[in-house]
């Protein structure tokens, strides 16, 4: 998102895409991130969360790093580096990479450097757990509201932010890199006002070939379930008041399939 022509004779870097890899099925990246896998010279992927199966798309000639051992700098260094050598790289992380995946922290100095740079959004874990288990985040007149969020753990949680004061809307709640912290968890919740009997999903790697675990509980029985399951990371916490509607004798009916309700593409039914 930076202009990288100049002046001089040398031809400018290259450019680094941040792609979304999805959730962990490697079918899950979209088109665009998998066409640019196919044409990339370089690729820098997120191995402690990205299967490596994801980078199968890549040419045989293109070099691949695993970067879960490498700080920031060192990663914007190979980044820099490689954009001097080809015309595209590739920086592939787990989800989306706007979603925790340090990108300002990782395009400032790229910006800083006249190298061009651009995203390609992914499917977030969120949306792969709710999937996983044939859930959904929003129902009319049950909630239309979607909270993305984490426990404080090593990186606090700004002011106003605690899962104490989220959790008070009692919407849906997609809790994130704290699978290890669900007794927090419980304790904001039920500080909240949510009850005991309240379902609670965890989904762990959403989408992953054969490592999938989904484990379905209440507010009161989750933690003993997931410690059931050896579930410690990499796993979604969802509270939500719509678990569960699938299996509910009535629902609210959405006013755009409403055949007594108009919009610019269908009249109401006069029968309704």
């Amino acid at each position: 998102m930076t202009d990288s022509s100049s002046g001089s004779d040398a031809s400018p870097p290259g450019k680094i895409w941040f792609v979304g890899a999805g959730p962990g099925d490697p079918d899950l990246i979209t088109v665009k991130g998998r066409d640019l896998l196919r044409r990339a010279g370089a690729i820098l992927y997120a191995g402690s969360l990205v299967d490596r199966a994801a980078t199968r798309y890549a040419p045989p000639d293109c070099e691949i790093r695993d970067s879960k051992d490498m700080t920031l700098e060192e990663m914007v260094d190979w980044l820099c580096e490689r954009a001097g050598r080809h015309a595209l790289v590739v920086r592939l992380q787990t989800g989306d990479p706007a979603l925790y995946g340090t990108l300002i922290e990782m395009t400032r100095p790229l910006t800083a450097a006249g190298i061009d740079w651009a995203v390609v959004p992914g499917v977030s874990s969120a949306m792969a757990s709710m999937a996983a288990a044939g859930e959904t985040m929003t129902l009319p007149e049950v909630t239309q509201t979607v909270i993305l969020t984490r426990t404080a753990g090593r990186t606090p949680m700004p002011e106003g932010e605690d899962l104490e004061s989220l959790a008070a809307h009692h919407c849906t709640l997609c809790v994130y890199l704290s699978a290890t912290l669900i007794d927090e968890v419980q304790r904001a919740l039920r500080a909240a006002g949510w009850r005991d009997d309240a379902p609670i999903l965890v989904v762990q790697k959403a989408s992953w070939p054969d490592e999938e675990k989904i484990v379905r509980g209440t507010l009161s029985d989750i933690k003993q379930k997931c410690r059931d399951e050896k579930i410690g990371s990499q796993a979604m916490i969802v509270a939500s008041p719509t678990l569960g509607s699938a299996e509910w004798e009535t629902l609210a009916r959405s006013k755009l399939y409403d055949p007594a309700f108009s919009h610019r593409y269908r009249r109401a039914s006069e029968a309704a």
